[in-house]
């Protein structure tokens, strides 16, 4: 009756239902065991892993101290010559040089001793120089000769005394190879030609000077060559040909270097002989040719 009346039934575990058990005690210790071991192993794979050794990541952010000189503090000096040269342009070191060389005149034969020797290019490139400022300095327009010769008075007296100073280098005894010699005279000859011309004689002296000197210089120049062969090089490189026109552009002022190549030169004093003493006043005559600037040109065949 009491098994009746009982408010909680009784429980009657199953025949196929396996009783439950509690794990054993030893297999969470053993689980344990593994997994403190893990942990160990990883500390010592950090503690042996140079990334993740503390003492090595100081070291790399660890900065070498810069290293100040002792005893020098620091202080405004000038430059070392080397430096300072290095700074300089060419007229900068033109004009130290030149100054030099004014205060010490050894260091300036030194200097023209050991320099070497100007070439044709190499001087018309600086009278190129002069002759740039010559233009510059004209003025536009229709100016009057005055006022034109006040504005390009410097520029012009600095390009004619350079070709004063220039001229003598390249004539004889100096330069012994004529070619060279013609050929600057060539240049310098047509740098005369662009000269400015004034209306005022007075003006013109300038230029009137010029060709009187490069005249001079044609004419040394075209004697040394008459000694050389007969004048060879000049018949081969038709300078007679060249003289005459500047002469005729220069309106006849070349006379000293036309009379020289006429009596100087075989070839062409023979055949200027040939015409006798009148030959002078043959327009058909060599000199006459040269002098006017015909010689060389076409001769035309046929009534005409």
């Amino acid at each position: 009756m009491n098994v009746l009346l009982s408010p909680q039934p009784p429980f009657f575990p199953h025949q196929h239902e396996p009783s439950r058990r509690s794990p054993p005690r030893t297999m969470s210790q053993h689980t344990m065991a593994s997994r403190k071991r893990k942990a160990d192993d990883d500390d010592n794979e950090m503690s042996i892993s140079p990334t993740g050794s503390p003492a090595i990541n100081s070291r790399q952010l660890s900065r070498p101290s810069k290293k100040v000189r002792a005893g020098i503090e620091l202080a405004g000096r000038p430059l070392p010559l080397p430096r300072l040269l290095e700074t300089l342009d060419k007229s900068q070191l033109r004009a130290v040089l030149q100054t030099i060389c004014e205060r010490h005149p050894a260091i300036g034969h030194e200097v023209m001793a050991s320099a070497p020797r100007p070439s044709v290019n190499g001087a018309l490139e600086v009278l190129g120089e002069y002759q740039d400022k010559l233009r510059a300095a004209i003025p536009f327009g229709n100016s009057s000769s005055e006022y034109t010769y006040f504005r390009v008075k410097q520029p012009l007296m600095a390009l004619v005394d350079a070709l004063g100073d220039f001229t003598p280098q390249f004539l004889p005894p100096v330069e012994q190879q004529t070619t060279v010699s013609l050929e600057y005279l060539n240049h310098a000859t047509k740098i005369i030609h662009d000269l400015p011309d004034f209306d005022s004689q007075q003006y013109r002296h300038h230029k009137d000077g010029a060709y009187d000197e490069i005249s001079r210089a044609w004419a040394l120049v075209i004697t040394e060559a008459a000694k050389r062969g007969g004048g060879f090089h000049l018949h081969n490189g038709k300078w007679d040909q060249v003289l005459a026109k500047h002469n005729q552009q220069s309106g006849g002022k070349l006379e000293q270097a036309m009379s020289a190549m006429v009596n100087e030169v075989g070839w062409v004093g023979a055949n200027a002989n040939a015409h006798g003493q009148g030959s002078s006043s043959d327009p058909n005559s060599i000199l006459n040719q040269l002098i006017n600037g015909t010689y060389g040109a076409p001769v035309q065949v046929g009534p005409f």
